[in-house]
């Protein structure tokens, strides 16, 4: 069976870079988004200008968006051949049989977490540390704000934040914006789901780190400077936060504690640090390190020393992306443009040992793949099942409209989930193993939940499915 190309399955990485008169930063933020022609399809946000990929940049920033023009798959997956008897001619004939792959794991719901409306994408689900809350990012035209809600998809909270400067300082920081645009992102929940942080730019263009209550309409703002602040994490153990900052010239890590409102550097990189993430134990922090097409995966083992204790668990001319830690702590996720064809284009799912055991290029970190062909979500990063040892993410199988799959990474299995939901991305799981993801109805995006069917009938009590 020959090769075919299907309509272009554009993968972008979107390298926005952002130079500020006097060239104090230079700054570099990664997204990806799918983008299928010749289907009708309108990837979550939908956004018209680099503002919505959360950079305050002015009208003479650079912009390079490195397009992946076409992914080639085979036509007919694997093929076995049955060999049929024809009675009247008492010859044997060979026919060729589509092998279907494997069999869907059954789960025990599926459902959409808000009622399905046109004209707004909602993406990018957080759950609380508890799993009672969801929060996740609605976009309106050029607006985003955040929604908190229940698992059974009753709004508790919406995240809206809006300045009241004037108009010249909203000109001054960048006149394409309207005064009404607000732009709200990033979530990320205390330890104990009672406060949340998140990232605005309140209306005038400048992006800020603020802090909100659950059940609260106030917001506090943590930081303010003429850079962007953004992709914050809160310690699971502690009122501490890491964040990336251009304000000392270029994107670093730095610690912010909520308490006495210091801030501490982290980092003092000569390229771009991205996506920090803590520890499950909130004593180390991994995070991505590179430009361009070429990020490798870092940890801080000692925050008391970073600069000393900071080290590369990659180190390949591959592209590693968006790290995650298991619940456990044991193991490093990531997507990487590794395969075995050498192609940029297609990427893959690896678990590394989180002690740094484990090799960094090579043979001995070619054997740590557990996925291929993986649509990454960066906006996510690759979504661990509570067990530690199983994974969600989204295989990149257009004929099957990127179904979710789950792999056991000690077992090898990967084997998709029978949601009947299209066009996923952003996959999620909450502490007690609810499914949350984004995906497509009639060209928008919507949140749904689901469960695999391990689930109590206390459990099903407790979540209230609508």
């Amino acid at each position: 069976m020959g090769m075919r190309k299907f309509a272009r399955l554009q993968l972008s990485v979107i390298l926005a870079t952002a130079f500020f008169a006097g060239g104090t930063w230079a700054g570099e933020m990664v997204r990806t988004e799918a983008v299928i022609e010749n289907m009708e399809t309108k990837p979550a946000g939908n956004l018209n200008s680099v503002k919505d990929t959360v950079s305050d940049i002015g009208e003479d920033a650079e912009i390079e968006e490195i397009p992946v023009e076409e992914v080639t798959i085979q036509e007919a997956p694997a093929l076995e051949i049955e060999q049929l008897m024809e009675e009247d001619k008492g010859v044997v004939r060979q026919e060729p049989v589509m092998d279907p792959g494997p069999e869907p794991i059954e789960v025990f719901f599926t459902y959409e977490l808000t009622d399905i409306e046109k004209g707004r994408n909602d993406s990018n689900p957080v759950w609380s540390p508890s799993g009672e809350f969801i929060a996740f990012e609605r976009n309106i035209r050029d607006t985003r704000e955040i929604i908190i809600a229940r698992p059974n998809g009753q709004t508790t909270q919406r995240i809206h934040y809006q300045e009241s400067g004037g108009k010249e300082e909203l000109d001054f920081f960048m006149s394409s914006l309207l005064e009404e645009v607000s732009y709200n992102a990033g979530i990320t929940w205390s330890s104990d789901g009672s406060r949340f942080a998140f990232m605005s730019n309140g209306g005038t263009g400048n992006y800020d780190l603020y802090m909100g209550t659950l059940g609260s309409e106030n917001a506090v703002r943590l930081t303010q400077t003429p850079e962007k602040d953004g992709h914050a994490h809160w310690s699971p153990v502690s009122d501490m936060l890491v964040f990336v900052s251009g304000r000392d010239g270029r994107a670093d890590l730095y610690l912010l504690d909520l308490a006495t409102q210091e801030t501490e550097r982290l980092t003092r990189g000569e390229k771009t640090y991205l996506y920090p993430q803590w520890s499950p134990d909130g004593t180390r922090i991994v995070m991505l390190y590179g430009s361009n097409e070429n990020h490798d995966i870092y940890i801080i083992e000692d925050l008391g020393m970073p600069f000393v204790s900071i080290k590369p668990l990659t180190t390949w001319s591959y592209d590693d992306l968006r790290p995650t830690w298991s619940p456990d702590g044991k193991y490093i996720a990531f997507y990487s443009n590794y395969n075995k064809e050498g192609d940029p284009k297609v990427w893959s799912l690896i678990v590394i040992a989180a002690d740094g055991s484990d090799p960094g290029d090579g043979e001995g970190l070619e054997a740590k793949v557990i996925a291929t062909d993986v649509n990454p979500d960066i906006e996510r990063g690759p979504a661990w099942m509570p067990d530690s040892r199983r994974l969600l993410y989204v295989k990149n199988d257009r004929k099957t409209f990127y179904p979710i799959y789950l792999v056991d990474i000690h077992e090898g299995t990967n084997v998709p989930l029978g949601t009947d939901t299209r066009i996923n991305h952003d996959v999620t799981c909450s502490s007690k193993g609810d499914i949350a993801f984004r995906a497509q109805v009639e060209q928008w995006d919507h949140i749904f939940i689901a469960r695999l069917n391990e689930m109590t009938s206390q459990e099903v009590d407790d979540l209230q499915v609508k």
